[in-house]
């Protein structure tokens, strides 16, 4: 840190500012007080403190009422609030009015700075273009501005300056990597190492060597001493991805070094302290494995310490745009034509399902700028690029026989031939079903004129099964009512 950060401090105690004060100081941080509202508005108006600490019972005025004011005048000045009030509708208040904390009296020193640091690195985040992830030279990659990006934002910023460890959730290509890659950079191991691992990519047999690492002669072919991930990654971050792969022995060695904080290299005899921040990530259903018996329960708690939930893209299509921008912007860095986006192509884009979430956008943006003909892509160039090979014939449909299930085939073989070599995102099963479930529902509202009842009857599903997969969906029953 090159300037020391500025905290200001309002308690009309005059004991209670000097033991603040000089707990701050030793901190690092540069303080400045006053004992009422008035002095604090003051020191704000004139520009100053990057965190106000305020009690909320002061000579002039309630330090609670004061903040909305305070976040007028400075937005994303954050304000913590301590108070002998010890109740829960002060503390509910206090985070109604916009305070970042609330500390009740008498509190921990150490928990008032760790308060402080968290406040300054909500902060930085801010700065940094969390928030504004569109800026030239924002090199952390998570873009978009819908209310579900805005939901991660938030937890990302509130986990940043901690150690906490970190399950990252989503389907397959929504981006886990590219946050866990955040929390790293922004958090304070960013100048150690970041080690990505894949589990799923890992034969079960060299699990162990691979995140331990192991001795000289420790099995047939080892040749020399290899250093594990654990290892590679001391100071800094530890990316576990796709955790639920990981075979059962290897999370029962996992959840020792987790527990004890230690680890020893395969054919080693020396413990090593594990001075790593764990972040993992899956795209499974862990608390289903647990139930089939394929992860452990203890484990999983361990490790799911912060949950941070990605939405599908399907979920936050307001950002499509901007994502297919930034994509085309870096295709074009990396020596593609020059491509411009028609609104037109925008809209087709935010119709399409997108199973395979950001990576699949990203993959259409950039074969979109090697084969468009014309600068600008439109509604047309897309739709032709997603239907590869056009339209189905028509007698696709029943002329074999198979009905549903050629037109399913087809569907499925175009989805395969747009990964070239490669092969789709996991989760496979689970996104056709969500395809299929998504007209099939809507449909049947449409045939019951909205009627959820009658809807589940045709079905031959339960009401609630049918009102939570809707939920799940987002599917809205009442547009429905009076549009056949």
């Amino acid at each position: 840190m090159t300037e020391a950060a500025t905290v200001l401090v309002a308690d009309d105690d005059a004991a209670i500012r000097t033991v603040v004060r000089q707990a701050l100081v030793r901190a690092g941080y540069n303080v400045r007080t006053t004992d009422s509202v008035a002095g604090l508005w003051k020191l704000v108006e004139d520009g100053q403190g990057d965190v106000v600490i305020t009690d909320v019972i002061l000579p002039d005025a309630n330090g609670l009422d004061a903040i909305p004011g305070l976040l007028d005048k400075r937005p994303g000045l954050p304000v913590i609030v301590m108070s002998a009030q010890n109740t829960l509708a002060t503390a509910v208040r206090a985070t109604e009015q916009g305070a970042f904390e609330y500390l009740p009296k008498p509190f921990d020193l150490d928990e008032l700075t760790r308060a402080v640091a968290s406040a300054l690195a909500q902060s930085r985040a801010a700065r940094v273009k969390i928030a504004d992830p569109r800026a030239p030279d924002d090199n952390l990659p998570l873009i978009g501005r819908s209310a579900a990006m805005q939901d991660v934002y938030r937890t990302i910023a509130r986990v940043v300056p901690t150690d906490l460890t970190v399950m990252i959730l989503g389907e397959s290509g929504t981006g886990k990597e590219l946050v866990a890659q955040a929390l790293h950079d922004l958090g304070p191991r960013r100048t150690g190492p970041f080690v990505p691992v894949n589990m799923a990519a890992i034969p079960r047999e060299l699990i162990e060597s691979e995140l331990f690492g192991h001795e000289r002669g420790a099995f047939t072919g080892a040749a020399a001493r290899v250093s594990g991930r654990f290892e590679q990654a001391q100071g800094g971050t530890l990316f576990l991805d796709e955790i639920g792969d990981m075979p059962m022995d290897a999370q029962t060695r996992l959840l020792r070094v987790l527990q004890s904080g230690e680890f020893t290299t395969v054919g080693g005899s020396r413990a090593m302290r594990a001075d790593v921040r764990i972040i993992a990530a899956t795209h499974k259903d862990l608390r289903r494995l647990i139930d089939a018996g394929q992860f452990r329960e203890d484990l999983f708690y361990r490790l799911n310490v912060v949950p941070i939930r990605l939405p599908p893209l399907r979920a936050r299509a307001d950002d499509i745009g901007e994502l297919a921008r930034h994509f085309l912007a870096r295709a074009e860095a990396e020596g593609l034509p020059r491509k411009l986006l028609d609104p037109s192509a925008i809209e087709r884009m935010r119709s399409h399902s997108w199973p395979g979430n950001v990576r699949e956008l990203e993959n259409l943006m950039r074969r979109l700028a090697a084969l468009a003909r014309e600068e600008t892509i439109t509604a047309a160039a897309v739709e032709n690029v997603l239907s590869e090979s056009g339209r189905l014939p028509a007698e696709a449909d029943a002329g074999d026989g198979r009905g549903m299930a050629a037109s399913v085939e087809a569907h499925l073989s175009r989805y395969f031939m747009t990964f070239g070599d490669d092969l789709p995102p996991d989760g496979l099963y689970d996104r056709v079903l969500a395809e299929l479930e998504r007209p099939l529902l809507t449909l049947s509202l449409l045939a019951t004129n909205g009627n959820q009842i009658r809807a589940a009857k045709l079905l031959g599903i339960n009401r609630n099964t049918l009102r939570k997969k809707l939920n799940d969906l987002r599917i809205d029953a009442a547009t429905l009512r009076g549009a056949r």
